[in-house]
């Protein structure tokens, strides 16, 4: 039974710290039981329609978190059962009889975890004694990847935000109608901006799939609501016979396919060669968000 118990303790830690590790380090940037847990809380927001706004990410990422701590809590409690109470020293006035085996284990894994050490029971077993210090690591690292985590989500946030700003701005100008009479060189560096802003989006929600879980409550901040208009750019500017407009054009629509492509692969019901469709699915996950 040790045996059973110290591997299944073993797989139980190692399961958390791979889903964190594809989480926090791997390119994709989410695991399998993070990303569960990402889509469960995100369609009971749209159940309630999406009452608690922007703090659905957040709160996601708070969840997740509290995962993984129970992921190592419950792994090293496993390891510590066999060993609970012989393999420890109590501390005068405490009595491990009056406590459940397993009680006791977690509460030592969790004590352990958050490397808060009260003294009050150490490890005598020798084999308990050598892997003790490994999961009190393990706490500190898992704090340490909390932290990093939350705020590794700003910069991308910050950069759809400044997107759909943008492009509320444009189009409360009238920029697409304005091409035709505009100057096609200029028209083109503006083109080429956007399309740079949509290729660092796309790359975001590959790398920081989190965010997509982020709401917009407010209207000219909301990527999901304004990313639409980005098609009436480039239909504007794929009219025109200005070679250099044309260009950027194909580089504009190139980016919008490459996005389209990403939404539909992690988040939405769309394709590479619709992204109209797939930015209507994209508004429409994010409705309570986006509605006039």
């Amino acid at each position: 039974m040790t045996v059973v118990l110290t591997a299944a303790g073993f797989l139980v830690v190692l399961l958390g710290l791979w889903d964190m590790f594809r989480s926090l380090l791997r390119p994709e940037g989410q695991g399998t039981m993070s990303g569960l847990m990402f889509s469960a809380v995100w369609r009971l927001s749209r159940m309630v329609g999406h009452r608690f706004g922007s703090a659905v990410g957040p709160a996601s990422m708070l969840f997740v978190i509290l995962l993984w701590v129970l992921l190592q809590g419950l792994g090293w409690t496993l390891i510590y059962l066999p060993y609970t109470p012989d393999g420890f020293s109590y501390s005068s006035g405490i009595d491990p009889e009056d406590y459940p085996a397993f009680a006791e284990a977690f509460y030592i894994s969790l004590v352990t975890l958050s490397t808060l050490g009260f003294g009050d029971i150490v490890p005598e077993d020798p084999w308990v004694r050598f892997v003790l210090p490994f999961e009190a690591l393990t706490g500190f690292a898992l704090l340490t990847a909390a932290l990093t985590w939350f705020g590794q989500v700003h910069p991308p946030l910050s950069r759809r935000r400044a997107l759909a700003l943008e492009l509320k701005r444009m189009n409360d100008a009238g920029y697409a109608r304005a091409i035709r009479d505009m100057e096609p060189s200029e028209v083109a560096r503006v083109l080429d901006n956007v399309t740079s802003q949509v290729r660092h989006v796309c790359i975001d929600f590959f790398h920081y799939s989190e965010t997509y879980y982020f709401q917009e409550g407010n209207d000219p901040v909301s990527l999901a609501r304004h990313l639409p208009f980005v098609l009436e750019l480039r239909d504007a500017a794929q009219v025109s016979r200005a070679p250099e407009l044309q260009m950027s054009a194909r580089r504009l629509s190139g980016a919008l396919e490459e996005l389209s492509a990403e939404l539909a692969r992690s988040f939405v019901t769309g394709s590479r060669e619709e992204p109209a469709a797939t930015f209507a699915a994209y508004a429409a996950d994010h409705s309570a968000a986006t509605r006039p």
